[in-house]
């Protein structure tokens, strides 16, 4: 696995150093996905290095950070993550498989309300999925498969940390509607998402059951 990290060298160290504890293998790389040259770095990098990549887990997200320049969400949450998909798209082989990871309230975002310190994450990682999904033609034609894992809030994250700083009433909503899905349960759901076999495009949910039944699912997708 390959994990790769912006700023937080330390954290991503230590997420390598959990999965090779845990028996597996693991290394770090750092690159800015807002930034061209840096992934285009990462990609020669994991070539030079490893030669392919079965898995792409899109899991950057961004939007809430003080000072962040007008239009950054959405360089981040959906063009950061187009770009670093056709970069990479070439490593990826015969069954491969790209996930996105987002939450309810960007994944239903238009359909359902959210609160007004989350929209611009909202609308830019909606924009993001919208982008993808329409990829999927052209991922097809390559054999590589595309998913998509929305969650509730998850309890213990920094976007729900923050945004219970901004707006706790928010957080203290979702909370009324049951307890919030955890970090693992999320990760499980990721980790089942790059491997389980299913028709491209297919969203899984995780918690939130007040959204699913405000929706209609389509064919193929699944709560957790």
């Amino acid at each position: 696995m390959i994990v790769n990290y912006r700023e937080k060298r330390k954290r991503a160290e230590a997420i390598a150093a959990d999965i090779v504890a845990r028996g597996g293998s693991a290394s770090v790389v750092g690159a800015d996905l807002a930034d061209p040259e840096s992934v285009r770095g990462l990609a020669d990098g994991i070539a030079a290095e490893f030669g392919r990549l079965d898995v792409v887990v899109l899991n950057a997200s961004g939007g809430l950070e003080r000072g962040a320049a007008p239009g950054y969400a959405m360089a981040l949450n959906r063009d950061a993550q187009v770009r670093l998909v056709r970069v990479v798209l070439p490593l990826l082989p015969v069954n491969g498989r790209i996930v996105f990871v987002t939450s309810h309230q960007a994944h239903f975002f238009g359909r359902k309300p959210v609160p007004e310190e989350y929209v611009p994450i909202a609308a830019s990682k909606r924009a993001g999925e919208d982008a993808l999904r329409a990829m999927i033609p052209e991922l097809g034609a390559r054999g590589v498969g595309l998913r998509v894992v929305s969650g509730d809030m998850i309890e213990g994250t920094i976007i729900v940390r923050l945004l219970g700083r901004r707006d706790p009433g928010a957080v203290a909503a979702r909370k009324g509607f049951g307890e919030l899905p955890s970090v693992a349960e999320f990760a499980r759901a990721v980790a089942d998402a790059a491997t389980e076999a299913g028709e491209s495009g297919r969203t899984v949910y995780v918690g939130g059951a007040d959204y699913l039944d405000a929706a209609r699912l389509l064919p193929g997708d699944a709560g957790v």
